[in-house]
């Protein structure tokens, strides 16, 4: 970006990785993409971009808690292979690994995904090009 004041229509748009782990709105580049922990805002509080437009949809979550899932067993068994730890430790370490592992994952997948849909101007199957 360019250190100046970013307008709506201004070239320099945050890149895709940007985007994604900062969750930046594709458009302005403000940091206006998130309501909440996973949830998107309904618009852009600097530009007016409407996020409700892409549908981003259900892909990340699945495809991202089967990843996360196989390597936070992986390492669970790792680790009690090799340290033998207590049950109670293992919840006390796995719980909020894999909690924040998960939203954290989620942010930028469900980021990166709107994003591409903005810069690839994606629209629904079936529906009339603009």
């Amino acid at each position: 970006m360019n250190g100046g004041d970013q307008t709506p229509n201004a070239k320099g748009q945050p890149g895709l990785a940007e985007a994604a782990l900062f969750g930046l709105c594709p458009q302005c580049g403000n940091r206006t993409l998130f309501a909440g922990w996973t949830r998107f805002a309904e618009t852009c509080r600097a530009c007016d971009l409407d996020f409700t437009r892409f549908n981003v949809g259900d892909g990340p979550a699945a495809f991202l808690t089967m990843i996360v899932g196989a390597v936070i067993v992986g390492m669970a068994l790792w680790l009690d292979f090799t340290a033998h730890p207590p049950f109670w430790v293992h919840a006390l370490i796995w719980i909020p690994v894999t909690t924040g592992a998960v939203v954290w994952g989620l942010r930028i997948s469900k980021s990166a995904l709107l994003a591409s849909e903005y810069r690839n101007n994606a629209r629904e199957a079936g529906s009339k090009d603009l």
